[in-house]
């Protein structure tokens, strides 16, 4: 099974780095490190899920793809 796709960027504005799921809307997080924000994007996904069953959304399948991978899985 595949997994939803994760970003993390630094961002100056915030002064960390910044982990977003693009494929469920508006779940990011923040981190000092890299790791960090990895860590706590994890756990805002898990509840981010919780969430959508406890009011009945659809949650959405892994789909997104980077444009820098999408040859390799066409």
């Amino acid at each position: 099974m595949r997994d939803y796709h994760i970003n993390i960027f630094y961002s100056d504005d915030d002064g960390g780095y910044i982990a977003d799921i693009p494929d469920l809307e508006l779940c990011s997080a923040f981190g000092d490190t890299p790791n960090e924000a990895l860590l706590e994007v994890q756990k805002a996904k898990s509840l981010w899920i919780e969430s959508a069953k406890l009011e009945g959304k659809k949650i959405p399948p892994p789909k997104y793809c980077p444009v820098i991978y999408q040859a390799q899985f066409a």
